[in-house]
């Protein structure tokens, strides 16, 4: 999954480019409709934030996530994001199966009466 990094006032190391790259990489097992990724990664007084937004299919999710170490702020950031696309495909199956079900039951009603 390609992903825009911006790291404001510092300059993230190698090993945490590639443990990023990693950690989201998860992500597309959990949801396949993932249109956008942007990771922004800065320090905010003594405390590192790891902010993720996700464009998928009609929602734009947003993970902001603070800690001492900005490799468990992005830990943390990704398991929340992770969290919102389960709830966002919950949500999208829910929909379309109580489409389903409306539906059929319209037909069977039709069926029915035509009888």
């Amino acid at each position: 999954m390609e992903y825009r990094l911006t790291a404001r006032h510092f300059n993230p190391s190698d090993g945490l480019k590639q443990y990023l790259d990693k950690q989201l990489k998860r992500l597309k097992k959990f949801y396949q409709g993932i249109i956008d990724c942007e990771v922004i990664l800065y320090p905010e007084k003594l405390l590192q934030v790891a902010e993720i937004q996700l464009k998928v299919d009609g929602a734009l999710l947003t993970a902001v996530e603070k800690s001492d170490d900005m490799f468990k702020s992005v830990d943390l950031a990704v398991e929340k994001i992770e969290r919102q696309l389960k709830k966002h495909k919950e949500k999208l199956q829910m929909h379309n199966g109580e489409k389903l079900g409306r539906l059929f039951r319209e037909a069977s009603e039709k069926a029915e009466s035509a009888e």
